[in-house]
């Protein structure tokens, strides 16, 4: 079994470099002593975005306070050539969970959930810092455990109609999935620079695809059936990765 088999890896926002000491945020401590156990001595890898992992080993596992040693540093390619932002429709409890973790598996770029017409989440106010805050959780475990050199920002939720009036990506691919498509992934040109929208439970709304259709987004079509608001992301983004990416076929 390969290293990363055996050594956790853990995501911080800090600057890495060999020969310092980091000491761990309470709850990355609290995993790594009171879930995994480790104790003083034992390997952990860190990665915090910069493009490298670094080999770190425990210095101090105290009941309030752990530190680690950074010992080395290496740069495996590990990340996709493509860059995808999600544009996730917040779905309930579990499944929106699903689609951010597999979405991370699979290689996205950034993520950003969004508020639908007929989406049955309502959130505002603490409800909603509080889930951001379990969103960004479950972004940052899905990277750790998936072998990723980044964690995807998870921007805040918004309004589809804000997305729509956004020009951030005006260069890139805009797709989104619409059970009235006729066009497939496979009839599109290569791009490495993508968004993806996807739609919630109840699926987007006729006024919502005019809309996007109007705001320059491609309708596309995975295919026959019915794909739930949490399995269509990961489909798609594995299709788009197997065409264009570095998932192997």
């Amino acid at each position: 079994m390969s290293r990363r088999a055996h050594v956790p890896r853990v995501f911080v926002e800090t600057p890495l470099a060999v020969g310092e000491v980091i000491e761990l945020a309470d709850a990355k401590r609290h995993h790594l002593a009171t879930v995994l156990r480790l104790d003083s001595d034992a390997a952990v890898t860190l990665f915090n975005g910069d493009g490298h992992e670094y080999g770190a080993r425990i210095r101090e596992a105290g009941r309030k306070r752990m530190t680690l040693a950074i010992e080395t540093r290496d740069t495996p390619e590990r990340e996709s050539p493509l860059s995808i932002t999600l544009y996730q429709a917040i779905a309930r409890g579990d499944r929106m969970d699903f689609a951010l973790a597999k979405a991370v598996e699979l290689g996205v770029t950034a993520i950003r959930p969004v508020f639908t017409e007929r989406g049955k989440v309502k959130l505002e106010g603490d409800r909603l810092a509080k889930k951001q805050a379990h969103w960004q959780a479950v972004v940052e475990s899905a990277a750790e455990q998936s072998g990723r050199l980044v964690c995807p920002p998870l921007q805040p939720a918004i309004n589809l109609a804000q997305v729509l009036d956004e020009d951030a990506h005006a260069d890139a691919l805009r797709l989104m999935l619409a059970p009235t498509a006729t066009t497939g992934l496979t009839a599109l040109a290569k791009n490495t620079r993508m968004t993806l929208l996807i739609g919630p439970e109840s699926g987007l709304s006729e006024a919502e695809i005019a809309s996007a259709e109007a705001a320059g987004w491609q309708p596309i079509t995975l295919g026959p059936r019915v794909l739930r608001t949490e399995t269509a992301g990961m489909a798609a983004l594995a299709a788009l990765q197997s065409l264009w990416g570095d998932l192997a076929g």
